[in-house]
């Protein structure tokens, strides 16, 4: 998964979770003029505009403190949304039933694309169903994860082909 490095990650989640909030996952895409840390956040009664300005005062004063991160990047604090991505293998287990869309670092079956309802977690891999298909796809080998809202199932978008 796109995961931000571990000193971020040590870092920010304590924040987080601190305020009252789940820390869903911390992407860090680091550039020399535009690099972007964006955290993703949640809560049982949803996120609000207030929310993520919280968490984003709470966090930039212990980034100014700490100066983890060298050159200019952008924080962007935000819920994670209807299309949710996956950062840890135990956020799969909370949505087992609903659809996933995953790519994957190198081919499985000449596809980097899978598209399937979750069914299990078992070790360290997701089971998709996709159609008639039973897929184990092992964690490490995702590079991204995402939720399919079902609203884009209903329209026949993202079936993964």
């Amino acid at each position: 998964m796109k995961q931000a490095p571990e000193h971020l990650v040590e870092l920010i989640e304590p924040i987080v979770e601190g305020l009252g909030y789940e820390c869903v996952g911390i992407e860090y895409n680091p550039h020399p003029q535009h690099g972007m840390l964006r955290i993703y956040i949640d809560h049982e009664n949803g996120i609000l505009l207030d929310d993520c300005s919280k968490v984003s005062h709470q966090v930039s004063g212990a980034l100014d403190v700490e100066d983890p991160i060298q050159g200019n990047y952008q924080l962007e604090v935000s819920s994670p949304g209807a299309d949710r991505p996956f950062f840890k293998l135990n956020q799969f287990e909370r949505y087992i039933g609903s659809s996933v869309q995953v790519a994957l670092f190198k081919p499985i079956d000449k596809r980097r694309r899978i598209t399937g309802e979750i069914k299990a977690v078992e070790g360290d891999a997701v089971v998709l169903r996709e159609g008639e298909r039973l897929i184990a796809i092992p964690f490490h080998t995702m590079s991204k994860a995402r939720l399919v809202p079902e609203y884009l199932l209903n329209k026949g978008g993202r079936n993964g082909k």
